[in-house]
Formats: structure tokens, sequence, C-alpha cells
């Protein structure tokens, strides 16, 4: 998984999401990958006790209910302006959004490098870039604008309320 290139992770598993798979790595006791895989990619269950699991889990409870606040440890490593950015999401309630020029305007950026951060985001979901859209609309997710990464991005904003 290309999340955490520094290091192989050494805990991997394919889960099931309600919109497809995703695909989550973990190493040394942190969660530091979650991609978004084709939904005919094959499970493969975390082990037992590890972060994966722990994910898992926590993934059940946000897909049973979003206000649920994510526990694990985790790890994403960026540049300082990125983790800027992620620290901005991090305090987005759910059910509510930042347009990129907001976020922007409170780190004294733009928009552009808002939404290149959010496509560099290791960790989607944990740290919610899908709270982060356009002004005019939904804008990109996850390195793109691709329909069906789109549909990830307006199913999480639905399953939050953003959306009826």
């Amino acid at each position: 998984m290309a999340a955490d290139s520094s290091r192989s992770p050494d805990e991997s598993a394919v889960l099931a999401a309600p919109f497809g798979r995703l695909g989550v790595a973990a190493h040394a006791g942190v969660l530091t990958g979650i991609e978004f895989l084709p939904a005919d990619t094959p499970l493969r269950a975390p082990i037992s006790n590890g972060v994966c699991a722990q994910l898992a889990q926590e993934l059940a409870s946000y897909w049973d209910a979003p206000q649920h606040v994510f526990q694990l440890p985790w790890r994403a490593e960026g540049t300082l302006f990125q983790q800027r950015v992620w620290q901005v999401m991090l305090q987005i309630p759910p059910g509510q959004t930042l347009s990129y020029g907001q976020v922007a305007q409170q780190l004294a950026s733009a928009p552009r490098a808002v939404g290149g951060a959010c496509g560099r985001n290791p960790l989607p979901i944990v740290i919610p870039c899908h709270r982060i859209v356009a002004a005019g609309g939904l804008g990109g997710f996850n390195q793109g604008r691709d329909e069906g990464l789109l549909g990830v991005k307006r199913w999480l904003l639905r399953h939050e309320g953003v959306f009826r």
C-alpha cells in the first residue's frame, strides 16, 4: 500500500464498505493507510487484535452512526502544510462541510493547495477529507474527479446527513 511509502506495512487487510472495498495498512501498531479499491477486490480479514481489526470495528460503528469518532492510533505522514490541512479536517463535525476556499482562508493559503493536501490524505474517512467541498459542488476526491470516487464522497456526505 502506497500511503506510507517509507515503511512496509506489517499488517494489512481488505475490508467491505457500503460503497466497495477498503485496503487498509498498519505499521508498528498504528494505522498508516486507507485506500479505495474496486468492489470486486477479494476480502482479506485483518489479524485479530491488530490495528486493522480495530479499524474494522470502528468503521462498523461509523457505518451505523456517522457521529462516531475514530479512536484508533494512526499516523499520517505529509508536509507541514498537509498536516495543517488535515488538522482542519479533523475539526469539521460529521454533517458539516467547509469549502476549499474557507480552509485556504483559515490557513492563509490557496484553494488549490488545500485540494492538493486533501488528495494526499493517506487516511480518508478517519481524516475526513470528504467534508471539504468546492464552493459550487463536490470538488474532487482522493486525487481525482472520477465518478467512482466522487460517488464514494457523495455516499459519505449523504451518510453524514449533508445531502438527503
